[in-house]
């Protein structure tokens, strides 16, 4: 599976375990109710959409340039790194706002998220691929 094709698969699949997730975690970690934290969940589930989108592209613009084909342990750390490093830096400011915390605790508690979501998206890509096959910016 290719293109457009496959980044919906992905994105709706990956994102339906994310709300899930999020909410719980939202939830727990505020104490604020389940439906507010899904709500938060819900919009930063849109927001992560877009940023899976725009930053894949990118990704695969990149990789389609490397003279090393496939995707290695250290190519797939770095993607699931960045992806989440740029996405903190979005919904942290948002996540404050939205539980009435201050910046500091929608840090911590987006870093615990982000930790899980390190692990998470990893795991996610390499499930992924294996079910799917690789993409073709990174077939040999």
């Amino acid at each position: 599976m290719q293109g457009i094709k496959r980044k919906l698969v992905y994105v709706t699949v990956f994102e339906a375990i994310a709300i899930s997730v999020c909410t719980v975690g939202f939830a727990v970690l505020s104490g604020k109710s389940l439906a507010h934290a899904g709500a938060l969940s819900v919009v930063t589930s849109a927001i992560a959409i877009l940023w899976n989108f725009l930053f894949t592209n990118l990704f695969e613009a990149w990789e389609a340039r490397q003279l090393t084909r496939g995707r290695s342990v250290g190519r797939r750390v770095a993607h699931a790194v960045c992806f989440e490093s740029g996405l903190l830096l979005i919904i942290v400011p948002l996540t404050a706002a939205w539980l009435d915390i201050t910046l500091t605790s929608a840090l911590v508690l987006n870093i615990g998220l982000a930790g899980f979501f390190l692990v998470y998206t990893f795991a996610f890509n390499w499930s992924f691929d294996r079910l799917f096959g690789l993409p073709a910016s990174a077939r040999k």
